[in-house]
C-alpha cells in the first residue's frame, strides 16, 4: 500500500478512477475552489456629480455669506484683515471667509474696570481681594491714602476699539489708576478723606477719557465711583485719633460760641 494512500486516501480514489491529469481527466487542486466577487462601480453622470459639489459649496459658503448683528451690537467687516466697513443691526451679507470677515462687539454693555482691588466672586459671600500697589497712593500733604475705584465704560467707535489697542481692559485699569494718582498727588488728605471725593470722582472721570482719547482706543467713560477711602491699616489707630481729635475740637467750639451768644445778650441786657 502506498504511503500516500494512507494520507490521503480520498486522493488515492480520485487518481484511481482516472481523475489524475497524466491520464486526462480533470484537474483537480489541494483544497476547495473560490470565485472572486465582481464588485459593479456606478457610473456617475456629470450632471450628478456638478450637483454633489454645488451642495457641498453651499453647505460652505452660506454660513460664511451671511451674519447677523444684534441689536446691542455692531458688525466691523474686514477684507483680507483691513477694515472696510461698519454694519448696523440686521441680516447682512459679505464675502465668504477667508476673504471678508465679520465680528461683532457689543458696543451697548457697560464693562467695569476696578482699582485698588479685584472681585474674585460675586456670589454671597463676595470675596475681594486688595491690591496694594494701585490703591496705595501719595498725597499733596505727604500722607499715603488706600483708594479703591471702579470705572464703568462703554464702546464708542468700535473699529478703534477691535484694532486700536490690544487689550482693552488693561488700558482702562492703567489709565484710571494714572489719573487718579495725579489727582491725589494734588489733594490734601483731608480732602480725600471727606470733603473732596465728588470733585475728585469727577476729575478722574474727565482726565480718564482723555487719556483714552489720546490712544484713540474707541472707550467711553460712564461713571467713576470712589468705593472706599481710608488711611493705611498700619497707621489707621492713628488716623482715627486724630479724627477724633478734630471732631472734639469742632464740637468744643460749636459749645463755646453757643455758650457766647446766650451770655453776653444776656449780660447786655442786665
Amino acid at each position: 500500500m502506498p504511503w500516500d494512500d494512507l494520507h490521503d486516501p480520498k486522493g488515492s480514489r480520485e487518481s484511481r478512477s482516472g481523475n489524475d491529469p497524466k491520464g486526462g481527466g480533470p484537474a483537480s487542486g489541494g483544497g476547495p475552489q473560490f470565485e472572486i466577487p465582481q464588485i459593479k462601480i456606478p457610473n456617475f453622470r456629470p450632471s450628478s456629480f456638478l450637483g454633489i459639489v454645488s451642495i457641498l459649496l453651499a453647505v460652505w459658503l452660506l454660513p460664511s455669506i451671511f451674519f447677523t448683528v444684534q441689536p446691542d451690537e455692531v458688525g466691523v467687516i474686514t477684507r483680507f484683515g483691513k477694515f472696510i466697513r461698519q454694519e448696523g443691526p440686521g441680516l447682512h451679507v459679505k464675502f465668504p471667509s477667508p476673504i471678508e470677515h465679520a465680528k461683532t462687539p457689543k458696543v451697548l454693555k457697560v464693562r467695569r474696570a476696578e482699582i485698588g482691588f479685584r472681585i474674585l466672586s460675586s456670589g454671597p459671600p463676595q470675596k475681594v481681594r486688595d491690591v496694594p500697589a494701585e490703591s496705595l497712593m501719595l498725597t499733596g500733604d505727604q500722607n499715603i491714602v488706600d483708594i479703591d475705584m471702579v470705572v464703568q465704560y462703554q464702546i464708542r467707535d468700535a473699529s478703534a476699539y477691535l484694532f486700536n489697542i490690544s487689550n482693552p481692559s488693561k488700558l482702562v485699569r492703567n489709565a484710571s489708576e494714572t489719573a487718579l494718582r495725579g489727582i491725589i498727588g494734588s489733594k490734601k488728605i483731608d480732602e480725600a478723606l471727606t470733603t473732596g471725593k465728588n470733585e475728585i470722582q469727577i476729575l478722574a472721570k474727565d482726565l480718564i477719557q482723555q487719556l483714552l482719547d489720546k490712544y484713540e482706543s474707541g472707550i467711553q467713560i460712564v461713571t467713576t465711583q470712589l468705593q472706599d477711602v481710608h488711611p493705611p491699616e498700619q497707621v489707621a489707630a492713628a488716623f482715627k485719633d486724630v479724627v477724633s481729635a478734630r471732631e472734639d475740637k469742632e464740637r468744643m467750639i460749636n459749645q463755646a460760641q453757643g455758650y457766647r451768644k446766650a451770655v453776653i445778650p444776656e449780660t447786655r441786657g442786665k
